[in-house]
């Protein structure tokens, strides 16, 4: 089983980017320590001023998967939850190489 990536949209309600976006940045750094994942970037666009695009990398699917499960995930998802309008999983990838963000 190859690598497994992910590029996905949330739409935060009215106002509430910046707290979205903050509470990504946590889960990007509870992440640090977990070899499975290799990468995790928070982005935003300034054509959509309440959407945050999140870029993500795995050693497989499987281990994306197991990470939805992790107790630090889940509570990262409960604060989430109130302040996102909405969610896209723009597509699912197949990384082959290159350079990572560090």
């Amino acid at each position: 089983m190859g690598k497994f990536g992910l590029f996905g949209k949330l739409i935060a309600k009215d106002g509430e980017r910046e707290t979205l976006v903050n509470i990504l940045l946590e889960a990007a750094e509870s992440m640090e320590n977990l070899d499975e994942c290799e990468v995790y970037l928070v982005n935003v666009s300034s054509d959509e001023p309440n959407s945050v695009f999140v870029y993500e990398v795995w050693k497989d699917e499987n281990a994306h998967k197991a990470s939805l499960s992790l107790e630090v995930t889940q509570t990262l998802i409960q604060r989430a939850k109130p302040i996102i309008a909405g969610m896209e999983r723009i597509s699912t990838l197949l990384p082959i190489g290159g350079k990572s963000f560090t």
